[in-house]
């Protein structure tokens, strides 16, 4: 068993950030995200610095879709970029597994703006148009990342925290007086089936995270994502039981365990192992032979954690994975 995590980090220092994860989780780094540092640095600015010929600028009620790039959209590109840069400096020599993350298509639906108002989600074309764009935005990425840390097996953890709402009715419109339809999963199924054989096509592993509840767990199994990343505390009876047919099926399960905002008291190592044996006891895995497709991470991403809680948070991750559990 090895650890990661999810992705965000408290603060605007990316070298400090770079350093920390890179300490503390030696076998599988990821590429930090710093939300604190404005729109262009969190979830769906990433997101808008990866989209393919596909303009987007930022409005006062969050990214929205235009004829061609504006300031921000060429800002958000700019920051990945020297991300990427850093990402490579520390990384000199690295071949342990390596992940970055990317928003999902229906995510990014739900949350980017139409030209002329509303949620892109609304428009059945407009969907389609900004997860073809964003697919191969992260192509491209792929072989970016791949040139600058050459040795290192690479996963894209795809976000999709909005999934569980579009699939409920439960994004509000720009109104907030009503709700966009229900998506249903045959239609939900074709943009994350695309994302994920993209990734894997252009030599990466496909890995989709969603720290929500109501998780659509066979739906994302089925969509060939090769992992599935996820809240402990959030999972029912009914989802333990997919995660298992997940894992029973080959794919990697990545239990977030970890508390992610400052805990009162921290847990110890040896109370978090005690857990995890537990969550692998439910899913019907054998520690002895079969926890080498188990990854633990944080339950969420660490960005409204302390610094010093982000730091312990990922080194205990990392202390319980290498414990027998």
């Amino acid at each position: 068993m090895i650890a990661t995590a999810v992705g965000s980090m408290p603060g605007e220092d990316f070298a400090a950030a770079m350093r920390t994860v890179a300490q503390a989780l030696p076998d599988f780094v990821h590429l930090p995200e710093l939300p604190a540092r404005g729109a262009h640095a969190g979830l769906v600015g990433r997101g808008v610095g990866l989209l393919a010929s596909i303009g987007a600028d930022l409005q006062p009620a969050g990214w929205r879709l235009t004829d061609a790039p504006g300031a921000d959209q060429r800002r958000a590109r700019s920051l990945l970029a020297q991300d990427l840069d850093g990402l490579e400096e520390a990384l000199q020599g690295y071949a342990g597994r390596l992940k970055v993350q990317v928003p999902g298509p229906w995510t990014l639906a739900a949350t980017m703006e139409r030209p002329r108002g509303d949620r892109v989600l609304a428009d059945h074309g407009a969907r389609r148009d900004l997860a073809q764009s964003l697919t191969e935005g992260v192509r491209d990425h792929i072989a970016d990342v791949r040139r600058r840390v050459p040795a290192a097996p690479l996963t894209v953890q795809v976000d999709e925290p909005a999934l569980p709402a579009v699939l409920a009715g439960a994004v509000p419109t720009a109104s907030g007086w009503s709700r966009h339809r229900t998506v249903d999963t045959a239609r939900a199924d074709v943009p994350l089936r695309a994302l994920a054989e993209a990734i894997t096509q252009a030599g990466g592993t496909s890995a989709v995270h969603s720290c929500a509840v109501d998780v659509p767990v066979q739906l994302l199994a089925g969509a060939g994502f090769a992992a599935l990343s996820f809240d402990v505390g959030l999972v029912t009876t009914a989802e333990t039981e997919a995660y298992a047919e997940a894992y029973d099926a080959g794919v990697e399960i990545w239990p977030g365990l970890v508390p992610a905002a400052d805990p009162a008291p921290a847990p110890s190592d040896r109370e978090l192992a005690v857990r995890m044996g537990s969550l692998l006891s439910e899913l019907g895995v054998d520690k002895d032979s079969g926890s080498e497709r188990i990854v633990l991470t944080p339950a969420c991403g660490l960005a409204g954690a302390s610094a010093a809680w982000a730091r312990q948070a990922m080194a205990l991750a990392h202390q319980v994975a290498r414990l027998d559990c």
